[in-house]
């Protein structure tokens, strides 16, 4: 018995620090993650790709190493260009590769 108790309050801790460590919002879905980042590309039809840069701390060297990720998101109406800075939440399956969606527009590019 103390042993699943155990187990269960691992589960639930490592859980809990993944939650708090990326952003997330709540809606009537439940909890969403969101991302802020940049456009890089919006060629395609309906799809911005986001990079979105974050900051990790080097397990043995203790530098900050800047670290880089693509995301495909949905853009309904075609109104981001490249260089803007969008916030894009998550949401189901569009397609192979997209998971995420726009919400809103931070800065739109000069």
């Amino acid at each position: 018995m103390a042993e699943t108790k155990k187990k269960a309050t691992k589960a639930s801790a490592k859980a809990a620090a993944t939650d708090a460590a990326s952003k997330t919002t709540s809606s009537e879905r439940g909890l969403r993650k969101t991302q802020d980042g940049v456009v890089v590309s919006s060629k395609m039809d309906k799809t911005i790709v986001v990079s979105v840069v974050r900051q990790v701390r080097h397990a043995t060297y203790g530098k900050f190493v800047r670290k880089t990720k693509k995301f495909y998101a949905h853009d309904e109406s075609r109104q981001c260009g490249v260089g803007d800075r969008v916030r894009i939440v998550e949401t189901r399956p569009m397609s192979k590769l997209k998971r995420w969606k726009l919400e809103s527009i931070i800065t739109k590019a000069e």
